[in-house]
């Protein structure tokens, strides 16, 4: 079964290619394979739902690497959302999906009834889903399992909040991400990513800030060679 993937790694697929294992012998078929985006498992064959370059990652994991913007929620992705409206006990937030998610107002560290969060319309929040399915409302929560912030919360009172490619996200979002590396050695900054697409930055100064911003962007389709370029053309005219 992993032959079948793996001539096929760094190739281009589209929607609707079809990866057969009917014909492979019972030890093959029982091999395990893990379908990551833009892939689907269905009996003995396993479909292409987005077009892109097929990848791998060691221990059977495959998926399709797609330069696509429209977000769909996952349960347990970190997104950042904006709020859009107060309803009763609960707020309404856009994740940039097709619907809006709520946000209770007990899912923040350290909040009671008495003791409420003070968000706003028009703030910016950092947080994770734990219900996202075509069948429900998504259900966002800014704290983890025991009950702590870790990161997640309201924030961005300064900086600026932009969009990037969903396959952009996924490379800043790496252990040890040589985009971030790079941009590091250029100003000191910070930066929050969201799995929906969704950067915020802030620097030092508001030019900092929209360099960093510039950059970030135009890492879109470059390689790392012509990245470490732009850098370098950069850091010299600063």
């Amino acid at each position: 079964m992993f032959d079948i993937f793996k001539h096929k790694v760094g190739d281009v697929v589209l929607p609707g290619d079809v990866f057969s294992f009917a014909s492979l012998a019972q030890d093959s078929r029982m091999e395990k394979i893990i379908c990551g985006p833009g892939l689907r498992r269905n009996g003995d064959e396993v479909l292409v739902c987005k077009s892109g370059v097929l990848r791998h990652k060691p221990a059977n994991l495959f998926w399709v690497d797609s330069q696509q913007k429209r977000y769909v929620p996952a349960k347990g992705e970190s997104v950042i959302g904006i709020v859009t409206a107060k309803t009763g006990d609960t707020f309404k937030v856009d994740v940039g999906g097709s619907e809006q998610a709520s946000l209770s107002y007990l899912a923040f560290e350290g909040a009671t009834k008495r003791n409420r969060p003070n968000v706003q319309v028009g703030d910016l929040v950092y947080a994770q889903f734990i219900i996202a399915n075509k069948d429900m409302e998504p259900e966002l929560v800014c704290i983890d399992s025991c009950g702590r912030a870790n990161g997640m919360g309201v924030f961005g009172n300064d900086g600026l909040l932009f969009r990037v490619s969903l396959g952009l996200v996924r490379r800043l979002l790496v252990p040890r991400s040589e985009i971030v590396k790079d941009l590091e050695q250029l100003f000191p900054f910070e930066m929050v990513v969201g799995m929906n697409g969704r950067v915020w930055v802030r620097a030092q100064t508001t030019q900092q800030t929209l360099i960093v911003a510039n950059l970030l962007e135009s890492c879109e389709n470059m390689t790392a060679e012509q990245r470490k370029l732009l850098f370098r053309r950069v850091a010299d005219g600063c």
